[in-house]
Parts: C-alpha cells; structure tokens; sequence
C-alpha cells in the first residue's frame, strides 16, 4: 500500500524565543553593570599613623544633622574656622568618628569639606 502524501511547505523557524533571550540577556547585563564613577578615600584609621597624636584634641563628630568639633556643636561651615587654632600645622591629625546613625556619604562629605579647607591628614575613627 502505497500512500501519496501531498508535500508539506517547509515551515520557517520562528525567532521569538531567540530574540527573548537577547532581551534576558540585555536587561541582565543592564543590572549587573556598575554605573558611576568609584573613588578612593585616602583615610586611614586610628591608631595607624606615621606619627603620634601631638597636640590639642581635634575630634570631629558627624551626626546626621549636625556636626561636632570636641563635643561642641556647630554648623558645616564653621568647622574649618574652628580648627584653624587648633591645627596650625598642614599635618596635624583631624580625626573623624560617625555618630549616632549617620550615614557614610555625610562622613564624606564632612571630610572633603575638610580637605577642601586645607587639612590633609584625617583618620577615621569608630
């Protein structure tokens, strides 16, 4: 028995699971991808120093809405004034120490503004 089966069309593979993958693969390297730029912060922490702690004390404590010079509060800006006297010297130690929740882009920020004014060699404290 002889069977004269018609000739079927060949059918055309579909690209909907090929470009699927593609879009999984776009939005996975999306994600996975570090956007911005990382910088280093040269601080070292207390009690690593090349030299010993000499002079007044200069405790700097960061809180997240205010900020402290040696217990006393004061405004962002008044800091750089306030430790003029008390470190003379480009490399008087300044040491920084977060306090009460404040969060590590604040101690940054506090930092920079420290160097910004001048004063090179801060530690980070717990």
């Amino acid at each position: 028995m002889i069977l004269d089966l018609a000739p079927r069309s060949r059918r055309k593979p579909s690209l909907t699971p090929m470009i699927d993958v593609v879009f999984l693969l776009l939005v996975f390297f999306m994600l996975a991808a570090r956007f911005g730029i990382d910088q280093a912060l040269p601080l070292p922490l207390a009690g690593g120093g090349e030299e010993p702690y000499r002079g007044a004390p200069r405790l700097v404590d960061v809180r997240p809405e205010a900020v402290a010079l040696n217990g006393v509060q004061m405004s962002k800006a008044e800091i750089a004034a306030a430790l003029q006297p008390l470190a003379p010297r480009p490399g008087d130690v300044i040491v920084l120490r977060g306090r009460d929740g404040a969060t590590l882009q604040r101690v940054v920020d506090i930092a920079e503004d420290l160097r910004a004014a001048g004063f090179g060699t801060l530690v980070l404290a717990e």
